[in-house]
């Protein structure tokens, strides 16, 4: 979502048309979910995806017809996915999909671009945001709100109304996308940073996987040479420098929506690392290794003064139980289970037994 509404502010900003397309609600199996948004020219050309096949060029020549209207007005349409729509392209899913389809047409500027630039920067700022887009009367109108649920911007002829801010849930609460009352409610959770301690091989198939699925990512490392950008292009920190003293300093600043990876090169590093994070307000804390080197770990953790509570959240070994053998294997299995952990909830992912 990030990338795709820098795209549309970029456009606004040379004057190039184009219609934003998102999926606001689904009923039934869909090939996207509500939130999945496309960037449509008049070239034919996209950025995202509604799912593809014959729904998302129905949508694409929706799109167009609207942008060559040139009024600017947006409009909500709902496209049934059945045997008729599929049949030609195996896509038979037999949903239905409600998408906002707004044009932006060359010039566009005013309020438009105004919520539209709000969207990119509560986007990049990654706190969180929620889109309200009405699809009962007054279709098409939208409301912005921030990460504390505070009205930043709107699309509409007046304010948000009282009923439609009263519906919104929290974003501590991690909620789906839902429908209430005639409006779409469309949140962008917090983005989560995936803090790898240590920047060897596995580290860096892991940060590799995480940041695909929209993880920020952080690297420390003690060797300067292993957390270079070549090494992980998709990190927005590297930090170089002795595990623990770092560690000491950045650890009391960690919160909730920061999870920690422990995958240094050594028993001595993990156990260090471990000791500063363990009790860190970290959403997660993991540590890859064998259980005979965990049970040492933390039995020397706890003779230093760690709770054993503040170990009982430690996930490790690391990573769902798939068989992995390789590095991209282990790699898969780590970022399954931060997937998990993310999107279901610390219950999704309790700790193996033992």
């Amino acid at each position: 979502m990030r990338e795709l509404l820098a795209e549309v502010c970029a456009a606004l900003e040379r004057g190039r048309p184009c219609v934003y397309c998102a999926v606001v609600e689904t009923r039934g199996s869909t090939p996207q979910k509500p939130g999945a948004a496309m960037l449509v020219f008049p070239d034919g050309g996209q950025v995202g995806t509604l799912g593809g096949g014959c729904v998302e060029a129905e949508v694409k020549q929706r799109a167009l017809q609207a942008l060559s209207v040139g009024d600017g007005r947006a409009q909500v349409r709902t496209f049934h996915l059945d045997d008729i729509h599929g049949w030609d392209d195996g896509l038979i899913c037999g949903g239905r999909m409600t998408i906002l389809l707004h044009p932006l047409p060359a010039g566009t500027t005013g309020a438009t671009a105004a919520y539209y630039r709000g969207l990119g920067e509560l986007a990049e700022v990654g706190r969180g945001f929620t889109e309200a887009v009405v699809v009962g009367e007054r279709a098409g109108d939208r409301y912005l709100f921030d990460g504390d649920g505070v009205l930043a911007a709107f699309l509409a002829e007046r304010p948000a109304p009282e009923a439609v801010a009263a519906q919104l849930s929290p974003l501590a609460e991690r909620p789906r996308p839902a429908t209430r009352q005639g409006v779409a409610y469309l949140p962008i959770l917090p983005r989560v940073v995936l803090f790898l301690v240590g920047g060897g091989h596995v580290g860096q198939a892991t940060a590799r996987l995480a940041a695909e699925v929209g993880f920020e990512i952080w690297v420390l490392d003690d060797r300067e040479q292993y957390i270079t950008p070549e090494r992980f292009p998709a990190a927005s920190r590297r930090l170089a420098g002795e595990i623990g003293p770092t560690l000491a300093d950045l650890a009391p600043s960690l919160a909730p929506n920061v999870y920690a990876l422990i995958l240094t090169r050594g028993h001595r590093h993990d156990e260090e690392a471990l000791f500063r994070l363990a009790s860190s307000r970290c959403g997660y804390v993991g540590m890859i290794g064998s259980k005979r080197k965990i049970k040492l770990i933390f039995d020397d953790l706890i003779a230093r003064g760690v709770a054993a509570e503040a170990l009982a959240r430690v996930h490790a070994p690391l990573g769902l139980e798939i068989g992995s053998q390789t590095v991209p294997e282990i790699a898969v299995s780590i970022t399954a289970e931060l997937i998990a952990h993310r999107n279901l909830g610390p219950s999704a992912t309790p700790r193996p037994p033992g």
